[in-house]
């Protein structure tokens, strides 16, 4: 089976590289853009700020053909099937990230602690769902 994944968004972030970036959303990751595409603003008409959602990103920079890695990349640590880590190297390289909408301007979320990079191809948008969802 086959399928397509269309990207809705893209990252705007001042991580440029992986070298930049925290390994988790909540160990220094930057504020930053979502900026959608204008055949998805009706889909964005409901998030406010304070908000929480997860993102669904494509780690288009990641190594596809990962299967095993170091978790962290310590090397005192033994090798992990990649579905036992949160490595972005992976089969298919989906990104998960809670964060909290900071802002809106038309096509472009502002949210914080995101871990994704500068370009970084958005794939979904959910809300966390609370009590009074």
């Amino acid at each position: 089976m086959n399928f397509t994944l269309q990207p809705l968004a893209r990252v705007e972030s001042s991580l440029t590289t992986r070298a930049d970036a925290p390994r988790q959303g909540d160990e220094g990751a930057p504020d930053a853009w979502l900026v959608f595409d204008p055949e998805y603003g009706e889909a964005l008409r409901d998030l406010t700020a304070g908000d929480e959602v997860l993102l669904i990103t494509w780690f288009d920079r990641a190594d596809r053909s990962t299967q095993i890695v170091r978790p962290r990349g310590d090397t005192q640590r033994p090798p992990t099937g990649v579905f036992s880590t949160r490595s972005p190297d992976r089969p298919n390289p989906l990104g998960l990230h809670r964060v909290t909408v900071l802002e809106t301007d038309g096509l472009r979320i502002k949210v914080n602690n995101l871990e994704a990079l500068d370009g970084t191809p958005i794939v979904d948008v959910k809300p966390v769902l609370t009590d009074e969802r």
